[in-house]
């Protein structure tokens, strides 16, 4: 089993910052990426960015690009989510999930998932 916890999220200004934090533990020698995905009121979970464990290959939506950024560490088993110039419509709540595959864009690939964390970008 893998647990994933995310950490991180808050209320911040349109035009502001946020760094989430996503820490991996348990069986995890085994994963093989890590994703964020959002998910707004009355709307479908979607993705994020995600980035993989051994090469660091990132992947981002077309939403956040130029704007987000995922890096991970390995020695911690953690990865983060810099998200910059922030608008309203990224007010989400964020999950963190991890993968036995590589990298994607779909929901159904990752295994494990967090609780999710709160973003709200006041205008």
């Amino acid at each position: 089993q893998v647990q994933v916890v995310e950490s991180g999220g808050g209320l911040v200004q349109a035009g502001g910052s946020l760094r989430l934090s996503c820490a991996a533990s348990g069986r995890t020698f085994r994963m093989s990426a890590m994703g964020w995905f959002r998910q707004a009121p009355g709307k479908e979970r979607e993705f994020v960015a995600a980035i993989r464990w051994s090469l660091g290959n990132t992947l981002y939506a077309d939403s956040v690009m130029g704007r987000a950024s995922i890096s991970r560490d390995n020695a911690k088993n953690t990865v983060y989510l810099q998200m910059n110039s922030l608008k309203p419509e990224d007010t989400a709540v964020y999950y963190c999930a991890a993968s036995y595959s590589s990298p994607t864009m779909k929901v159904a690939t990752y295994d494990y998932w967090g609780q999710g964390t709160q973003v709200t970008v006041s205008s």
